[in-house]
């Protein structure tokens, strides 16, 4: 693949890349080391996503979640998140994108140690919408920093991937310390993980990681950021409703409202001198397909894990560190993937093999989709694994074509809109498939005749919420009646599988056309 900026230099407060890399395809060690320390952000977000997945179970049980609750717990720091990575990849832009990411990841692991200790989850949720703020300072850093430490194309492909990997690993690492700290101590243990992982960036990355802004940035434009919140919660908050619900006049309102706000957003960019976000980065095809090729793949990914995890631990009976050893393998077959794809794209084309990747991703939906879940978790592991592998394959090579395709001075922009693409993808994962998920479960749920009377209102209540709930008041009663709602609500969560399982199978299978087709003319690495 090909460097499809313009060639020209890198304005930043201290050297040109050009300047600090006579040998452009040489990294000092230096260069590495910095690398390194970036990873930390990346693999803290990760752990947190899917350590927190894991934990999920423990929350419901502890704080009484109602369904929406535990969505909510799960996605208000994405949405969060989402909704201002545009808006501190431009003020990362202004400020200094090494200055960001320290605030940002002193006030990650501050939050962290805070909301670990929350005692509802009203609290919890509020947590992690401020985990969500001080995130969106960590993640736009980390590739537009990368963007300027490796301006050379091969090697920037393999700080991506290694990046990519650092994402994947954490990913894997989460349900580790999760299951682990779950067990040992309590769900807010996950939480904690943030301080220790955050305190060699804090310590050493001032000294090594350079600096870099935009000499003559515009002003921040205070009203897109409101608009880019505006967009993002109602529609989200919609779709919620509207899985849940179904079409209610408060679910259409909410995503009517969001979209509107979404075009005056596009508008307000449009005319602005200085855009907040600046809409001419979607006129390169190569851009917008990669960017869809993002949140596709994480789309699937996140919302595979959500159930996964819920099955094995309810379903299954595997302690939470169980489940997550056994998810191990195909977390890291993603960082495998990443890193065999850069070699490579030069011998197939970029498009061929972002393509591939996505197929894979419909592969391992498709084995869902038509298999049988009552023979033990073989079946579902078994998908994960070709899932991660396309989507180590699909992510890597993306976000080389997103960075590539920008000249180097919109890295701040191109690796903000990147981000994003990551978080609504997590975000819509989980919130998407997760609320089908939840509604095909509430409806599909038939408790036998007697629970009522045996359990008591409150209890049948929330089981007919989630199903921890089921499982909790499976606990209370006689072994008859507990074995049949364990039945009914294992059925009712399996037919709901299915069903997101069918969806992510399609977009999948449609993405990897969209991306061969699209993506067909990018020539291999150079």
């Amino acid at each position: 693949m090909t460097d499809f900026s313009t060639p020209q230099q890198d304005r930043t407060t201290l050297k040109a890349p050009e300047a600090r890399h006579p040998d452009l395809t040489r990294g000092t060690w230096r260069d590495w080391l910095a690398l390194g320390l970036l990873m930390l952000p990346v693999l803290l977000v990760a752990v947190d996503n899917t350590a927190l997945t894991f934990a999920l179970p423990a929350i419901a049980r502890a704080l009484r979640t109602s369904g929406v609750e535990l969505l909510w717990i799960v996605d208000a720091y994405p949405l969060v998140l989402a909704g201002l990575l545009v808006a501190m990849g431009s003020l990362g832009d202004r400020i200094g994108r090494r200055r960001l990411l320290i605030i940002g990841s002193i006030g990650f692991a501050a939050v962290s140690a805070a909301t670990a200790f929350a005692p509802t989850a009203g609290w919890l949720i509020a947590g992690r919408a401020a985990l969500g703020f001080f995130g969106a300072m960590l993640m736009p850093s980390t590739l537009s920093l990368i963007r300027n430490i490796f301006p050379d194309p091969n090697r920037r492909r393999l700080a991506i991937a290694i990046w990519a990997a650092g994402f994947s690993g954490g990913a894997a690492l989460g349900p580790i310390f999760g299951g682990w700290l779950v067990e040992q101590f309590w769900w807010g243990a996950v939480l904690l993980v943030a301080v220790p992982i955050m305190l060699p960036l804090l310590a050493f990355g001032p000294a090594f990681i350079p600096e870099s802004r935009d000499p003559s940035p515009g002003r921040v434009d205070a009203p897109s950021i409101l608009l880019s919140l505006l967009t993002m919660v109602p529609v989200v908050y919609g779709i919620k409703e509207y899985a849940t619900k179904g079409p209610a006049p408060l679910a259409l309102g909410s995503i009517a409202f969001g979209l509107a706000m979404g075009a005056a957003f596009v508008r307000r960019q449009q005319r602005l001198d200085s855009p907040l976000l600046d809409m001419s980065l979607f006129q390169n095809r190569v851009f917008s397909m990669a960017i869809t090729a993002n949140v596709l793949a994480l789309f699937s990914f996140n919302g595979f894990i959500l159930f996964l995890a819920q099955h094995l631990q309810l379903l299954e009976g595997m302690s939470p560190s169980a489940a997550g050893m056994a998810m191990i393998p195909a977390l890291l077959a993603t960082v495998a993937a990443g890193l065999a794809v850069v070699p490579l794209v030069r011998k197939v084309r970029p498009g061929f093999v972002v393509a591939a990747g996505l197929g894979m991703s419909a592969g391992g939906y498709s084995l869902v989709t038509f298999g049988s879940h009552s023979n033990g978790p073989a079946l579902l592991l078994a998908a994960l694994l070709v899932l991660a592998l396309g989507v180590g394959t699909a992510e890597t090579i993306s976000n080389d074509l997103i960075l590539g395709s920008v000249p180097a001075e919109k890295s701040g922009a191109s690796s903000a809109i990147s981000e994003t693409g990551y978080e609504v993808g997590a975000l819509l994962g989980t919130a998407v498939l997760g609320s089908i998920l939840t509604a095909s479960y509430q409806h599909n749920l038939h408790l036998p005749a007697g629970v009522a009377e045996a359990a008591g209102g409150p209890g049948t209540a929330h089981a007919g919420e989630t199903l921890a709930g089921a499982m909790d008041l499976a606990a209370g009663l006689p072994a008859p009646l507990a074995d049949a709602v364990r039945q009914a609500a294992g059925s009712a969560f399996d037919s709901g599988v299915h069903v997101t399982a069918a969806i992510g199978l399609v977009l999948m299978a449609t993405a990897a056309v969209l991306a061969a087709v699209v993506l067909r003319q990018v020539p291999k690495a150079g």
